[in-house]
């Protein structure tokens, strides 16, 4: 019977890891834009985010919303890191979730942020999912389809290990890399000063809609039961190195904006 329970458990962590693993970009992504959005903040805006998150760093803190998953107390937030719309819609006409999304859940982080009233703990809480929303924003998955769970139930194999399209781009490619967050954010591509103020035009609601139209390539990329490999990788992991850092310029641009 001990050996039993003791099977049981690890049967219920294998599986509980694999569920929050497969819902997001995985820490290194997040750490990934973090670490670029440190290195375009204000001089004000580092002072002001220091004291809220005690020195702790946007890498540091980037995690935070999905690991707070696992925290029953924190189930309101689960919906704020994804949208689900067809591909004929745009955010605006979409049909809204009424529990949040990502687009709602961002902006009620902006407003506790910014409110005088707010306690500095509120701020600082509402700070670290904002951190990670913003990093969600740019997954082509997280603005998937409804019917799949955006491609959480395209099942597919990464060199013969089965998994998911949208854990495929979530962490699959960027683990088999093999780089440190920090050595990917040492290189990532040279951007002018024209190009970083380029990418960050916009309103939310204008990067979101320019996820989907990523997020309908990447439906096109594969099919359930495929074998993805090197030359998927070789195809699309540029794509995910693009999006990493432009999720990062542009985290900047709103911790600027609020700070």
């Amino acid at each position: 019977m001990k050996s039993i329970c003791i099977c049981l458990a690890l049967f219920l962590v294998i599986c509980t890891s694999d569920t929050f693993a497969s819902k997001k970009w995985g820490s290194k992504g997040h750490r990934v834009v973090g670490e670029i959005a440190q290195s375009y903040l204000k001089p004000s805006t580092k002072r002001k985010i220091n004291q809220l998150l005690n020195r702790q760093s946007l890498a540091f803190t980037s995690t935070y919303a999905d690991e707070i998953k696992s925290d029953k107390r924190y189930s309101e937030f689960y919906t704020w890191h994804y949208i689900n719309m067809p591909f004929e819609d745009t955010y605006e006409s979409s049909v809204k979730n009424p529990k949040g999304d990502l687009v709602t859940g961002i902006e009620f982080c902006k407003n506790i942020i910014t409110d005088k009233n707010a306690s500095d703990d509120d701020r600082a809480f509402y700070l670290k999912l904002l951190i990670h929303l913003v990093g969600d924003l740019h997954q082509p998955m997280h603005i998937g389809m409804e019917a799949d769970r955006g491609g959480n139930d395209i099942k597919l194999q990464w060199h013969y290990k089965d998994t998911n399209l949208h854990k495929v781009w979530d962490s699959e490619m960027i683990n088999k890399y093999g780089m440190s967050y920090s050595e990917l954010v040492k290189n990532v591509d040279y951007l002018t000063k024209k190009e970083v103020s380029r990418i960050q035009e916009g309103s939310i609601i204008d990067w979101v809609n320019e996820t989907q139209s990523l997020t309908k390539q990447v439906y096109n990329s594969a099919k359930a039961g495929d074998n993805l490999r090197y030359r998927y990788s070789y195809k699309y992991f540029g794509t995910v190195r693009s999006q990493l850092q432009i999720a990062g310029i542009r985290l900047a641009k709103v911790l600027n904006d609020i700070f």
